[in-house]
């Protein structure tokens, strides 16, 4: 297997795994309320989820691009909430790690995608 798909799949378990918290998990309910954002729970869910299915089922190398792209964008968003609500920089250690690895999966995928 190889390492890029090692790494898509376990990127998008952890998405699958947080997301599917997001949806059923009554402390996610309480984490969204304290991010000040109880209204964003469901699409964040929806849209980890989604991501996670587009890094594992993408049919081609820009669809798997996409997803990871969109990943980041969602991994920024959590990385300003915990700066605007102060969180300690280990509270957002877990959103830079996979910021950078979807990133780079992004890259890795677009650029198979053109050859």
């Amino acid at each position: 297997m190889e390492p890029t798909l090692v790494i898509r799949v376990l990127t998008a378990g952890a998405f699958l795994f947080y997301g599917v918290l997001c949806l059923f998990s009554p402390a996610m309910v309480l984490e969204f309320e304290r991010y000040g954002m109880p209204r964003m729970r469901v699409l964040t869910a929806v849209l980890e989820i989604l991501g996670a299915l587009g890094l594992i089922l993408g049919p081609t190398p820009q669809w798997v691009a996409a997803a990871a792209a969109g990943l980041c964008v969602l991994m920024v968003g959590a990385l300003i909430v915990r700066l605007r609500i102060e969180d300690p920089w280990e509270a957002m250690l877990p959103a830079m790690v996979l910021l950078l690895v979807n990133g780079w999966i992004a890259v890795q995928s677009w650029r198979a995608g053109q050859s």
